[in-house]
């Protein structure tokens, strides 16, 4: 499986409601290639299917998205997920754990 492959693996367990980030999901692939998860996030076949609109900025910003924001913003508003100012409002508390994959 290659790195894109296995960032959208990971992309694919991010239920709604929940947000993930770049470093996040490089971390839980035992990397620092933030930017690499980021250009996955852009190439990925199937944007919907695997949700890339649940990755964010580790600040909360909103980030890129194939779609556009606006469409991003719809996406995750549709989970139940509140934005302003292009921020996710408290990320901190929403963000999925990749903890269970790094132990086991």
């Amino acid at each position: 499986m290659n790195f894109n492959q296995q960032c959208y693996k990971l992309l694919s367990q991010i239920p709604k409601g929940k947000i993930s980030t770049y470093k996040e999901i490089a971390k839980a692939l035992n990397t620092k290639a933030y930017r690499a998860v980021g250009n996955a996030m852009a190439k990925n076949p199937n944007p919907i299917i695997v949700p890339c609109h649940r990755v964010i900025n580790n600040n909360g910003l909103i980030g890129g998205y194939g779609f556009g924001v606006d469409k991003k913003i719809t996406l995750l508003q549709k989970e139940g997920i509140t934005i302003r100012k292009g921020r996710v409002v408290g990320y901190e508390k929403i963000i999925h754990s990749f903890e269970q994959i790094l132990t086991a």
